[in-house]
């Protein structure tokens, strides 16, 4: 039996994630100093404005719809339930990864100035009309081990957005070895953390795999994703009844790009 930690995240799922470069030529070295010096001034006295983040009002607009993600069925049980989620107290062995759990369960992290959060699951595949029998309850177990992702968005003032990104990825290697996580007196330990799939889109992203280590012996894969587009970040939490999570490419995709 799955550890109630994970339980309690794949139910809720179900019913219910370098610098810019610059090149300066000239042939006069006397015309270059002045032509740096100008500049200088000008940026030290219209030093760009500090980021603001978004309202929970304006967050949920930007959440990607059920017109907008066609292959995906949106799950209002387990939207209704997100919206109800706070940052319930979670410690772990490696404080850096804290943040892990906090994103797969869609926790607040750190000060968002708005958050809004959705789920939708992977749309089934519907058997023919004259599929035999065996091909109608082969449809209904690929219908129950479909991936629903858990979508958040939180929008933070300053550097906040980047600041999540980078603990994420921070995570993602001093959290490679496992780790262990408890909340509400269930302890779950997480066999490994590895680099997930290739994400796109936004600013910046990170993308992590996280097995899970059940107390019946097997085991449970969820992939994070994060990616950040100016002071917002979306979170994916992607998990499945059977314990292998498919990646949400055309979702994290659309709800990326609807954040402009």
């Amino acid at each position: 039996m799955r550890s109630t930690l994970v339980r309690r995240t794949v139910l809720t799922a179900s019913a219910v994630s370098l610098a810019l470069l610059s090149t300066a030529c000239g042939s006069d070295k006397a015309d270059d100093k002045k032509a740096d010096a100008k500049p200088s001034a000008a940026a030290a006295s219209s030093a760009a404005p500090a980021a603001k983040g978004k309202t929970d009002t304006e967050l949920t607009a930007l959440l990607v719809t059920q017109a907008e993600a066609p292959d995906y069925v949106v799950q209002a049980e387990a939207g209704a339930k997100l919206a109800k989620v706070d940052s319930t107290a979670v410690t772990t062995d490696k404080a850096e990864c804290k943040v892990l759990v906090q994103s797969q369960a869609l926790q607040k992290v750190g000060t968002p100035t708005g958050v809004a959060r959705t789920a939708l699951g992977a749309k089934p595949k519907q058997p023919a009309e004259n599929a035999s029998p065996e091909e109608k309850l082969e449809a209904i177990k690929n219908a129950l081990g479909i991936t629903t992702t858990m979508t958040g968005l939180a929008s933070y003032d300053g550097k906040g957005a980047e600041e999540l990104i980078a603990s994420v990825k921070a995570a993602g290697t001093a959290c490679a070895g496992g780790f262990s996580a408890t909340s509400e007196g269930d302890t779950t330990k997480y066999e490994s953390v590895k680099p997930g799939p290739t994400v796109t889109g936004g600013d910046e992203s990170a993308s992590l795999s996280l097995t899970a280590d059940l107390s019946d012996g097997d085991k449970g894969t969820i992939l994070i994703t994060v990616a950040r587009k100016g002071s917002t970040v979306a979170t994916f939490s992607s998990i499945s009844l059977t314990g292998t999570a498919e990646h949400p490419k055309k979702l994290i995709d659309t709800q990326v790009k609807k954040l402009g």
